[in-house]
């Protein structure tokens, strides 16, 4: 049985948020990844006939936002253009005694690590992809992406147990 363009829409709608959270993942900048869900939402409309019934709508539109996104990378370096990071400066308004310190120093530090790394853990151990989905949203070998998640894992740890003051 087929999903009407109706229900694919709805759960498209229903991806939202962890698509946003990706978009933020890839581009670091949320006017960015705002631009980046627009462009994947509109190429995954513009090719529904492409998706597969039975595949995963995840891991399509992922694929989909992923491939926007190295295109639009390839056209900012055409043009001479560079992504700034908007969260790469001081944060004033964080007090150490905010509610969000601990999301604030995760999001700090998942900001630091190589894109490889940041997409892989992004993938599965933000958006709760399996190994397999996020190596084909990601076009790698299965083997490659446990290499990144597990160096991601070690720099995230060490550099939260350096912010909280402990040992790594």
């Amino acid at each position: 049985m087929t999903d009407t363009p109706e229900e694919i829409g709805e759960r498209l709608v229903e991806l939202l948020p962890r698509l946003r959270r990706f978009a933020r993942s890839l581009s670091r900048n949320q006017h960015d990844a705002d631009d980046l869900v627009q462009s994947a939402l509109e190429r995954a409309w513009r090719h529904i006939g492409q998706f597969r019934p039975g595949a995963s709508l995840a891991s399509w539109t992922f694929g989909i936002m992923k491939n926007a996104w190295l295109d639009n990378l390839r056209a900012r370096h055409r043009r001479g253009e560079v992504a700034l990071p908007e969260d790469s400066g001081e944060h004033p308004a964080v007090s150490p005694v905010d509610t969000h310190t601990t999301l604030w120093s995760v999001s700090e530090a998942m900001n630091k690590l190589p894109e490889d790394q940041r997409l892989a853990v992004a993938l599965v151990l933000v958006e709760g992809m399996s190994y397999k989905e996020a190596a084909e949203v990601l076009e790698i070998p299965m083997g490659t992406l446990t290499s990144r998640l597990a160096r991601g894992r070690t720099v995230l740890a060490a550099a939260l147990a350096d912010d909280e003051g402990k040992p790594a």
